[in-house]
């Protein structure tokens, strides 16, 4: 099956194709053009009407959608979460499950395993957003989960199966250097996360192995006082740490505006990630949280307390619409952290987060004002909401 999508502002590492075309053979992408004539033996004409043509996006934190939370660990709640997902442009996902029990992360582990094995399903791994967290920067994680790393736990999750691609931990806690190291020799992403570590834990940490910071800004310090003293956080200390990547919410509540576009400033596109930390009430009509403890209100999961934001209703059309134009941030550069920098965080750049030849044809469309307009995932046109 050969499809060209025409009469788009296609956009590529080397900067933007006006009125170009993308030619899809089957899931792959087979040419960029820089016209938009119809190349013969096509089966299929997509008219892109002048929308931007960006590479699919990528989540590499997101806890479910749909009605359903990762934390469920059957395939039908993968699914399930995964397809609301991609019809907003969410072409490839690392499922997430917040701090679990260990029964829990081997039910979803098992899940995983499978629906990686299949291209088509867009699940490229499994993300564990701790239990090895500070109980004081606890937020939305169930407390009675939270727990210390020990090799006899997290050892046999690693050693039993195959698609655990992502581990966060708080790096002040006893063993976690060793667990960063393990970790790190699987090839696993380890992400700093819940954390109150000093600066002097972070250098440690990522000298371990910690090297990406979970949604930057939220559940971890800031520069504060103690007595009539300043001292930095984790935000200063990953600020000023170049090999430390970090991943942002912008969905414009978690983090304000100015504030993404700091991020954006001061870390850079290459080191810097879009997620949506979206829980089971994104993309669904459902008004109920998984976690009994969350409301939705204000456009956001909170703690029925409102002591802590407890998650997003988030869509990756969302995150991209807010970072342009309420952040500011240019689109060929919010488009890369959608797509590229994710991809290149866990490692899968080889074939996703770009539009290039021989790449899966992932592919997300919007028009003038960022409304979505299309989604191609491996080669396939997504009926959109």
């Amino acid at each position: 099956m050969i499809k060209q999508i025409i009469n788009g502002k296609v956009f590529t590492p080397h900067g933007w194709i006006q009125d170009g075309s993308v030619l899809i053979k089957d899931s792959r992408i087979k040419e960029i053009l820089n016209n938009s004539n119809p190349v013969d033996g096509v089966d299929e004409i997509i008219d892109a009407k002048g929308s931007y043509v960006l590479p699919g996006g990528i989540d590499i934190h997101v806890h479910g959608g749909g009605g359903r939370d990762f934390m469920e660990g059957t395939e039908d709640a993968f699914v399930t979460a995964v397809e609301a997902h991609r019809k907003h442009g969410t072409t490839s996902i690392f499922p997430t499950l917040s701090s679990s029990t260990v029964p829990m992360i081997r039910e979803a582990l098992a899940t995983c395993d499978k629906l990686v094995a299949d291209p088509m399903s867009g699940v490229l791994g499994l993300h564990l957003e701790g239990p090895y967290f500070n109980m004081k920067m606890a937020g939305g994680q169930l407390p009675e989960n939270i727990k210390v790393p020990t090799p006899e736990e997290y050892k046999p999750l690693v050693e039993d199966f195959v698609s655990l691609r992502r581990w966060d931990a708080a790096p002040e806690l006893p063993n976690t250097e060793e667990f960063a190291r393990y970790l790190r020799s699987k090839g696993i992403v380890v992400s700093l996360g819940h954390t109150a570590a000093t600066p002097e834990d972070v250098e440690r940490g990522y000298k371990a192995g910690f090297n990406h910071a979970t949604h930057f800004y939220n559940a971890m310090t800031g520069n504060h006082k103690v007595g009539c003293y300043k001292y930095p956080g984790v935000v200063e200390a990953v600020y000023v740490n170049d090999g430390i990547t970090v991943e942002m919410i912008a969905d414009g509540i978690h983090v304000p505006p100015l504030m993404l576009y700091m991020i954006y400033k001061f870390k850079g596109v290459e080191k810097t990630a879009l997620i949506t930390d979206a829980l089971a009430v994104a993309a669904s009509d459902s008004k109920k949280a998984f976690d009994p403890r969350v409301i939705i209100e204000d456009g956001v999961c909170k703690l029925a307390d409102r002591s802590a934001i407890a998650g997003s209703i988030a869509t990756m059309d969302r995150l991209i619409k807010t970072a342009v134009q309420k952040a500011g941030i240019p689109l060929e550069d919010v488009a890369r952290m959608a797509s590229e920098t994710p991809a290149r965080i866990m490692g899968v750049y080889d074939r996703k987060g770009s539009l290039e030849r021989g790449k899966d044809a992932d592919i997300m469309m919007f028009d003038a004002d960022l409304n979505l307009t299309g989604v191609v995932q491996m080669g396939r046109n997504i009926a959109i909401d």
